[in-house]
């Protein structure tokens, strides 16, 4: 891994208007290979704060914010943020920035795998997934399973989140406790909660998604159609994920044709959070190779 010997001015942050609404954005800019990074529900870009500090000096690193409940400005009362319209979003933000050849990666949030099945994704060139749902397993684990419970009540994620607030409620396995074996900072973490605390138009956002799941007919036929995706791809697992089964990382790679596994030891889902070095690395690893 590279070792950088001063710190690197942030990455700039810039908006693209798309169909849903703003989408703001990370974009360390550069010339090298472009590498496009999402994050899941309640979070924003800066999850992937220490994995960027990496890979920037080789790498263009975009990283937009997703309309997952950390995103700052609501989207259109119509927008379509089921879990396809937002990967469909996915794709649109690519078009709109004309990033080509992109080495996808995605964490905790699994809808990107969708943009395969639904033949939106001529721009990726290589896919790294690391631990995240797939399967049918959305909204994924005891967390998911608590959300999507909030979301369906009035009122019920703006309580849900409301009790954030306190920080002894984090670490809880019903909250993110689960999600990291290392507490997540709470600056880091009141950051990607503000949002939610202080828009209704934001936890409308967040519900809408949460309750746009499809049948799980739908969920195991996009896993199945990444046995079309013929181009490289990385799958890193958690080895003590505890929302995210291992043996769906294992699945993963053996249905992708050009698939690989990695297992992060001492890591749970948020690999950027726990491990965020080995990540990195085993990204450079992979695009070394290619």
């Amino acid at each position: 891994m590279t070792e950088h010997t001063h710190a690197a001015p942030p990455p700039l942050v810039s908006e693209v208007q798309l169909s849903a609404g703003p989408v703001a954005y990370q974009d360390t800019g550069g010339d090298g290979p472009v590498v496009v990074l999402l994050h899941g529900v309640a979070m924003d870009g800066s999850l992937w704060r220490h994995v960027v500090a990496d890979l920037r000096p080789d790498y263009r690193c975009v990283v937009p914010t997703l309309p997952l409940g950390g995103h700052r400005r609501p989207m259109k009362p119509d927008a379509d943020l089921s879990v396809l319209g937002v990967a469909r979003l996915v794709a649109e933000f690519l078009d709109a920035l004309d990033l080509t050849d992109v080495t996808l990666v995605m964490n905790d949030w699994g809808g990107a795998q969708a943009l395969v099945a639904d033949g939106r994704d001529q721009r990726i060139g290589k896919l790294v997934i690391t631990s995240c749902e797939a399967f049918d397993n959305f909204p994924p684990g005891l967390p998911g399973s608590q959300l999507y419970a909030s979301a369906k009540v009035p009122g019920g994620l703006n309580l849900a989140f409301a009790l954030l607030r306190f920080k002894p409620m984090r670490r809880l396995p019903m909250t993110w406790g689960r999600m990291s074996k290392r507490p997540v900072p709470d600056r880091v973490m009141d950051a990607w909660f503000r949002p939610l605390w202080t828009s209704a138009e934001i936890r409308r956002d967040l519900r809408r998604y949460v309750l746009g799941v499809p049948p799980r007919t739908e969920l195991l036929w996009w896993a199945e159609k990444l046995r079309d995706f013929d181009r490289p791809a990385l799958v890193v697992w958690a080895a003590e994920d505890k929302v995210m089964p291992p043996e769906h990382g294992r699945r993963l790679a053996e249905l992708l044709p050009k698939g690989e596994l990695i297992e992060i030891p001492d890591s749970r889902t948020l690999i950027p959070e726990d491990q965020p070095q080995q990540l990195a690395s085993a990204i450079r690893a992979f695009l070394r190779k290619l």
